[in-house]
């Protein structure tokens, strides 16, 4: 008898540690408040769309094209990129996976990042620059769930890769890859104090 584990969700986890990412991780963080002060048409789209928090994704995208700081994380971020699609064995070809968007999420107490995924786009994922203590993760979406049918509920203490929905802890210097398709979401911030979080894709066509 036999059970073979067939079509794994993968989700890649890692620390930035390389040299000087503390120091970048600062630069980072007082730029992502600046932005904050300054993105007038960020700060709209927000107050419509993102309750309690401020996100650039409606006005400023493409930061790693604007800052370069964020250039800096953008270098750091490529090799766990190309290491995540060996893993996924995907063939590329002669083309090569490059960071397409990159914006800025900060979550006020009360703000929550409602269930979605990220069309168009081949890789994303989510880099925390701050994460206070007990702030949520990212909450994943078993991709099968619709086609569940008839199938009974799991039992509470079932095993990680059993469970519908599979949250990754947020941990400050922290980064988490996931392919695009693959619906996501935030938990309401129950904490006092903001979480920092930079946000990206990255495309091979």
């Amino acid at each position: 008898m036999s059970i073979q584990l067939l079509f794994p969700t993968r989700i890649y986890e890692a620390t930035l540690r390389a040299r000087g990412a503390a120091a970048l991780n600062q630069r980072l963080l007082r730029e992502c408040r600046q932005l904050r002060a300054d993105d007038a048409a960020g700060q709209r789209w927000s107050a419509r769309n993102y309750p309690g928090g401020y996100t650039s994704y409606g006005s400023a995208h493409r930061m790693q094209e604007l800052s370069p700081t964020f250039a800096q994380l953008a270098r750091s971020l490529d090799a766990h990129v190309a290491r995540f699609a060996r893993a996924l064995d995907f063939d590329l070809g002669k083309r090569r996976l490059a960071m397409t968007d990159c914006w800025v999420n900060i979550m006020g107490p009360g703000a929550v990042h409602g269930l979605h995924l990220h069309p168009l786009s081949t890789l994303s994922g989510t880099y925390y620059v701050r994460v206070p203590a007990g702030a949520p993760g990212l909450k994943f979406e078993d991709p099968r769930l619709e086609r569940f049918m008839a199938a009974p509920p799991r039992r509470a203490r079932s095993a990680r890769a059993n469970r519908p929905w599979v949250s990754i802890t947020a941990r400050t210097g922290g980064l988490v890859l996931f392919e695009s398709w693959l619906r996501h979401e935030v938990a309401p911030n129950t904490q006092p104090g903001e979480r920092v979080s930079i946000s990206f894709n990255y495309s091979w066509f």
